[in-house]
């Protein structure tokens, strides 16, 4: 999970997205420097913190990777200011190595396929259209949660009727310099380990 901190372009304000929502349908309530943001139904979108470098100890600046020893800070900070929120956020990576096990044709879909992906500690399937896609290949997996450079977020979904849990990522859709311009997922050496985190 990531949160964010950009001083020099909107101040010192520590922004904690949680859900995407509409700036129409959100409610603020303020506990001294936090603000807790929720739409009209109820759903947590997040919080921002003014003030932020004042009240935390901030690791740098841009995209930061929300550490345990980071979000036990805050939730520090957040009894402080009697907002008793559970913060039980997932923590663990989100882009990480999987191991194609398996890939069939949809069934539904000519260009599209089915693949049983194996990331460490668990099986993902994953629909994917890239024309490269194999079994017995190490790729990069972009995991339920993961925010890609583009601001997409990854959730469950169906493609043509058929359930998809993650996202088979191309050099150009993780932001990587020199990717290759021709359609593909980024296939990585098998040095890599399934289930590892990747970072880039």
């Amino acid at each position: 999970m990531n949160v964010f901190y950009n001083p020099e372009g909107i101040g010192d304000v520590l922004i904690i997205p949680v859900e995407d929502g509409k700036r129409y349908e959100m409610k603020h309530e303020k506990y001294g420097d936090i603000t807790k943001i929720t739409s009209n139904d109820g759903d947590l979108l997040g919080y921002n913190i003014f003030e932020a470098s004042k009240h935390l100890e901030i690791p740098g600046t841009g995209t930061l990777k929300l550490t345990e020893s980071f979000l036990a800070e805050i939730k520090n900070f957040f009894e402080k200011n009697n907002l008793n929120d559970p913060l039980d956020f997932d923590l663990s990576p989100k882009f990480v190595v999987g191991y194609v096990k398996e890939k069939v044709q949809h069934e539904n879909a000519d260009k599209l396929s089915v693949c049983t992906v194996d990331v460490g500690n668990e099986m993902l399937q994953i629909v994917c259209g890239a024309p490269n896609v194999a079994a017995d290949q190490k790729v990069l997996v972009a995991k339920v949660g993961a925010t890609m450079p583009s601001g997409l977020k990854i959730k469950p979904t169906e493609l043509r009727g058929v359930p998809s849990n993650g996202m088979i990522c191309s050099q150009k859709e993780l932001g990587l310099p020199n990717a290759p311009e021709e359609k593909g997922i980024y296939v990585l050496n098998d040095s890599y380990q399934a289930g590892e985190e990747f970072t880039f």
